[in-house]
């Protein structure tokens, strides 16, 4: 009878040590309450007027880009230029053989010589013939019919003319010059190749200053538009970063967009102009435009707040009783660390800062408030650069 009570007080005393609770302490359950209060980090919501930094995948053009191509057909003769190298308005660049143009164009000239001196003959036989009809020699009809000769050999005359002045034209196209000032690229035909009309032989691009397009969504779209002509003149300002992640020395200013949506990506095109003094950008370039927007009274919160569940947001506020509540909101942007508060968070509620996987709704707290440091202060204060604007 001893052994079996030692035996169940023993059995007893086990399944205290199990569950961690102390059979002979009535405080115990104290305890374990005692154990789930933990300091947490929690920061304040707050509203702060800040600047959105948003990233678009920008195309680099020339201002002035064309293709020089051949116009009539010959054997390129002479190249006066090299590939990359700058060229004026007028300069010339290329030379096809002209010696059949200028045998047409020689022609031409002697035909309308002829047809001048044809005109001359006639002219004196008009007067000639004028004399006698007036001494009734001949009959007026036949001076009539001298006229209309005249007539027709003026008409040669401007046809002769027409004639030397394609001549002309044809010779003209054997020699290619520079249309604008600006830089050369490759030269695909080499001296003495065969150029077909149409024939491609480099192309020119003016990039004293460039124009860089990007794609805009309808929502930043309207923003844009609603913003006020004093906001809209410093929206207009945007900067430039090249492919390398560096940042053009020089800020672009907005001039137009397209007139319509993109049916497939639901955006529209803006154009920025950006001066290129030093010829750093090239045709065709890439880079990323940076387009600021000023919000005011913004709800920001960092990232390390917030948690997701079935493609919702959340956090946990903590109460007056230092209770965590899980409470969703809706975002209206997320960008690098931090996510800006369409609705669900009003400014002055607390927020735990992190360690949310470990808290349930409902638990306790020990609340550890903690201020935003320096640095996010300053990122604030000038400026988000969003990686992801707009969310879906």
């Amino acid at each position: 009878m001893v052994t079996r009570r030692i035996y169940t007080r023993w059995c007893l005393y086990l399944v205290c040590l199990q569950v961690g609770v102390s059979c002979s302490d009535p405080s115990g359950q104290k305890q374990k309450q005692g154990q789930v209060l933990r300091e947490v980090p929690v920061i304040e919501v707050v509203a702060k007027d800040t600047v959105l930094h948003r990233q678009f995948v920008a195309d680099v053009m020339a201002v002035e880009h064309v293709e020089l191509r051949a116009r009539v057909p010959g054997f390129l003769e002479k190249i006066y230029v090299d590939e990359g190298k700058e060229v004026k308005k007028g300069q010339l660049l290329f030379k096809t053989n002209d010696h059949e143009f200028m045998a047409e164009l020689a022609k031409a000239k002697a035909n309308l010589q002829s047809a001048l001196a044809e005109a001359k003959v006639m002219e004196f036989e008009i007067e000639r013939l004028k004399v006698m009809v007036d001494k009734n020699v001949i009959s007026e009809s036949e001076l009539d019919m001298t006229k209309a000769k005249y007539e027709a050999v003026l008409a040669k005359i401007e046809e002769a003319k027409s004639a030397e002045q394609n001549a002309a034209v044809q010779v003209s196209y054997t020699e290619i010059r520079a249309p604008f000032d600006g830089i050369i690229d490759r030269l695909p035909q080499r001296t003495g190749s065969l150029i077909d009309p149409g024939t491609l032989l480099t192309t020119v691009s003016d990039v004293s200053a460039v124009n860089v397009y990007f794609n805009v969504s309808e929502r930043e779209y309207l923003e844009y538009i609603k913003s006020n002509a004093e906001e809209r003149l410093k929206h207009n300002m945007v900067k430039l970063i090249l492919a390398d992640g560096s940042n053009y020395p020089y800020d672009g200013l907005i001039e137009t967009m397209e007139g319509e949506f993109n049916v497939n990506t639901g955006s529209i095109a803006f154009r920025a102009r950006f001066p290129n003094p030093d010829y750093i950008l090239k045709h065709r370039a890439t880079g990323k435009i940076i387009l600021s927007n000023s919000v005011r009274n913004a709800i920001i919160i960092p990232q390390k707040a917030v948690f997701e569940i079935q493609d919702r947001s959340f956090v946990y506020v903590v109460g007056e009783d230092n209770q965590v509540e899980m409470r969703s909101f809706v975002p209206k942007a997320r960008f690098s660390h931090y996510y800006i508060v369409e609705s669900g968070l009003q400014p002055g509620e607390r927020l735990v800062y992190e360690g949310v996987q470990s808290l349930k709704d409902g638990m306790s707290i020990i609340p550890k408030a903690l201020a935003i440091d320096h640095g996010e202060r300053n990122l604030l204060d000038e400026g988000i650069s969003m990686v992801n604007p707009y969310m879906p």
